[in-house]
């Protein structure tokens, strides 16, 4: 297997979202909608088109992942800042469990801190995050603005001590909830 990530192209995103739809069909925890999340994301004023990533199987000349980070602003009563959402990550059901998730998520962060982001957040699982930086994320008072375990919404710092003087609630844009 031979895995190139590189940023996704207008070309790409019919392709893009069979690929996170086929990703999430048997996902237990998924409304299976994470493909039109994708497109209403590419189609809003926080899509970052450096920020929307695919994996290729240069083996098959076939697409096998997708990852997107996006705008969102982290608010409480005295600040507002600017931070990145990680959702969704996908990768086809037969090439899970075989590091194009771990690949696609680190060239993601790289990038995001490339391009001077400093903080990116993700709800997702608790075993897996971590191994990239990612901890709870209420370690620096940032919540969610819905009912979520503590352990599962996570951020990642990108620069050193980038989230020390942030807190408050996250604001997802109006596309993740439409």
């Amino acid at each position: 297997m031979n895995i190139v990530i590189k940023q996704e192209q207008v070309k790409d995103y019919k392709i893009t979202e069979e690929v996170v739809k086929n990703a999430f069909a048997n996902a237990e925890h998924s409304d299976k909608n994470e493909h039109h999340l994708v497109s209403r994301i590419r189609n809003s004023n926080v899509f970052i088109p450096e920020l929307s990533l695919v994996a290729m199987d240069n083996d098959d000349n076939k697409q096998v992942g997708h990852i997107i980070l996006s705008k969102i602003k982290i608010k409480n009563e005295d600040q507002v800042v600017e931070s990145l959402a990680l959702a969704p990550v996908s990768v086809l059901p037969e090439y899970q469990n075989q590091g194009v998730g771990k690949l696609l998520i680190s060239k993601a962060l790289q990038k995001a801190k490339e391009l001077r982001f400093n903080s990116v957040v993700v709800l997702g699982h608790p075993e897996y995050y971590p191994k990239f930086g990612f901890k709870k994320a209420s370690t620096w008072g940032i919540k969610t603005p819905f009912e979520v375990p503590d352990e599962a919404f996570m951020a990642v710092e990108l620069g050193e001590n980038t989230l020390d003087k942030v807190s408050g609630v996250v604001e997802y844009p109006h596309v993740f909830f439409e």
